[in-house]
């Protein structure tokens, strides 16, 4: 396993925790001081900016998930509320798809989370090297 992948999956089990962000940073800190060196986390810095661009649609990812799933989870439900009420076997469609899109929405939205925490935590950790405090 890369740093990279570990780094993420280090990010993803801080945002299990329910805390706020800055908590989130300062506990994954500590770990990223300890596990990856300098070189390690500037080149992981350096391919989750490459791989991060600020875009609208990143940006609604990584705040607003849920928010984003919400009407294909509707869709989902209606499709199984028409398929049942109405005895509608293609209705059962729209449950199975709408309920895939919003799983996958979800998760690429916890994916790009986690990567943004990681990123945070790294431009955080360089700023502290270049600043020591006094």
């Amino acid at each position: 396993m890369s740093q990279y992948e570990r780094l993420v999956l280090m990010a993803e089990d801080e945002l299990v925790n329910y805390s706020s962000e800055a908590r989130k940073v300062e506990k994954l800190r500590r770990k990223i001081g300890l596990s990856v060196s300098a070189a390690e986390q500037k080149q992981v810095k350096e391919q989750l900016e490459a791989e991060l661009s600020d875009s609208l649609i990143n940006r609604l990812l990584i705040e607003q998930r849920q928010a984003i799933a919400l009407p294909f989870w509707g869709i989902a439900g209606l499709g199984l509320l028409f398929g049942i009420s109405f005895m509608q076997p293609i209705d059962l469609l729209a449950t199975v798809f709408g309920g895939g899109a919003a799983i996958y929405l979800q998760k690429l939205g916890w994916k790009k989370h986690a990567k943004h925490l990681a990123l945070q935590t790294l431009v955080e950790i360089e700023e502290r090297v270049k600043q020591p405090t006094k």
